[in-house]
C-alpha cells in the first residue's frame, strides 16, 4: 500500500555519523525541476550513466537541501549549505551513496513499482498455464564394437 504524507514537511536524513541534512520532500515538482536543471541538460548524450547520476544527484541536492549539521570548512568551522558546498559534499563517496539510498532511491523505487504490472486476476492472464512442454529425452544406445 502506498502511504501518503500529506504534511509534505522537510525531513532530516542522516548521511554519516554526525552528518545530517534537512531535505525537501521528494515531490514530482522537485524531480521535474531537477530533470530540466541546466547542469543536467548540459550533460552530453554520450556521457556514461554513472556520470549522469552524479550530475543529477548534485542538481537534486542543490534544490532539496535546506539545512545541515556536522559539515564545516577546512578549518572545522561550520558552514551553511551553498551550491558549491553541496557539490563538494556529494563528492565524498560515502555521502553520495547515503544520499542516493536515503533520498533518491525512494523516489525511483516508487517509479519502478508503477511500471510493473501484476497479473490480472480476471483478465486474459487469469488461470493461464504454461504451454511449453519439456522435450523428451531420447534413449541412449550404447554401441559396442
Amino acid at each position: 500500500m502506498l502511504t501518503l504524507d500529506l504534511t509534505n514537511a522537510p525531513r532530516w536524513h542522516d548521511l554519516a555519523p554526525g552528518v545530517r541534512v534537512q531535505l525537501r520532500p521528494l515531490t514530482t515538482a522537485l524531480m521535474v525541476a531537477t530533470r530540466s536543471d541546466p547542469a543536467v541538460e548540459a550533460v552530453p548524450d554520450e556521457t556514461p550513466d554513472e556520470e549522469r547520476a552524479v550530475a543529477f544527484a548534485k542538481a537534486l541536492a542543490r534544490r532539496g537541501v535546506l539545512a545541515w549539521d556536522g559539515i564545516g570548512d577546512a578549518d572545522g568551522k561550520p558552514i551553511d549549505p551553498s551550491p558549491e558546498a553541496i557539490d563538494a559534499l556529494l563528492d565524498v563517496w560515502p555521502i553520495f551513496e547515503a544520499f542516493q539510498l536515503t533520498y533518491v532511491s525512494k523516489g525511483l523505487l516508487l517509479e519502478q513499482e508503477k511500471n510493473a504490472s501484476a497479473l490480472s486476476p480476471n483478465g486474459p492472464s487469469a488461470g493461464a498455464s504454461g504451454t511449453a512442454k519439456p522435450v523428451k529425452q531420447r534413449a541412449k544406445t550404447v554401441r559396442r564394437g
